[in-house]
């Protein structure tokens, strides 16, 4: 098997392995995975490699193709071309019910279930073990209860599910997956409905469970400033290629997503995870000398008020 790395600052393409180190034993890993639909390739030979514990982060432009390897690698898709192992076995070959005791997905789609409580949703996630008629057992019961304060949704139990927030639906499905014990976690773009508020705190619990409880996390965001304080490994998606992948700190710069993003009319400055609009054209009226802090919101000021500016 072929699981050789891409370095920080390689050629695009469509190739990679992404991982710090080599591990003995790759959790999830593909071989020449190739994903797109109806038989027709939109991102060929994808070679993923990712250990115990770790977390990777997909992120890219809308329809750059994070989904489509997202469905792919669980099995919503099928794969054009290729192979994904779990745990050292084909995905392929393994059963449903195999699969969902060791990978549990939280996708963007919105559920719509009709009188159910936010605990009997949680429940569900007990299902690969229960018998025929799915009836929970005490021991089932007692895994939901701590799964949901894990994610601190036990005040919801007894809430519609359909009653309740954004924020209070994405903590939901995440207690749901954490009550399968999977050994992998998939979330697609699990933030996209949350306020700040709940974002941190959804991937707070996340990271938690990363480091805590040694759960391998594979996701998409959005939020580049939020992937960088996140991810073990960043993979960028353009145009149904991947763009490039490593580490946030050896892959990430503001060129780098200038590039990603195809940004004209504007910035995004990465230390500070803001984006900026393009300053007023012109010799500069004022000069700004910056200090303490308080340079970013003068600059924002006259950009408002379309008075050119130089700084220094």
């Amino acid at each position: 098997m072929d699981r050789s790395f891409i370095p920080a600052g390689s050629e695009p393409g469509s190739h990679v392995c992404v991982d710090g180190q080599l591990p003995r034993e790759p959790l999830i890993y593909t071989e020449n995975m190739t994903v797109g639909y109806d038989g027709k390739a939109l991102i060929r030979d994808i070679r993923l490699s990712l250990e115990t514990g770790r977390i990777l982060t997909l992120i890219g432009p809308n329809g750059a193709g994070k989904s489509t390897i997202l469905k792919s690698l669980i099995r919503q898709l099928k794969l054009v071309e290729g192979v994904v192992f779990l745990d050292q076995k084909s995905m392929e070959k393994m059963t449903d019910k195999e699969i969902s005791r060791k990978l549990a997905v939280v996708m963007t789609g919105r559920m719509q279930p009709e009188l159910m409580t936010c605990e009997d949703i949680v429940g569900t996630g007990r299902y690969p073990y229960t018998g025929v008629l799915g009836i929970l057992s005490a021991e089932d019961h007692e895994k939901v209860r701590a799964a949901m304060e894990l994610v601190h949704a036990w005040d919801l139990k007894d809430r519609d599910f359909s009653a309740v927030s954004d924020g209070q639906r994405q903590r939901i499905l995440l207690a749901r997956a954490i009550c399968q014990e999977p050994e992998v976690i998939v979330l697609d773009e699990p933030t996209s409905f949350l306020d700040i508020r709940y974002k941190l705190e959804f991937l707070s619990v996340v990271q938690q469970l990363s480091r805590r409880q040694h759960l391998t996390v594979v996701m998409s965001l959005h939020e580049v400033d939020l992937a960088t304080k996140l991810a073990d490994v960043v993979v960028l998606v353009k145009d149904n290629a991947i763009f490039r992948c490593g580490a946030p700190e050896d892959v990430l710069d503001d060129d780098t997503i200038r590039q990603l993003y195809d940004i004209h009319d504007g910035s995004f400055n990465l230390l500070l995870g803001s984006v900026e609009l393009c300053g007023a054209a012109g010799e500069p009226r004022v000069f700004v000398v910056p200090g303490e802090g308080r340079g970013a919101p003068c600059f924002r000021a006259l950009q408002k008020r379309g008075l050119p500016f130089a700084a220094g």
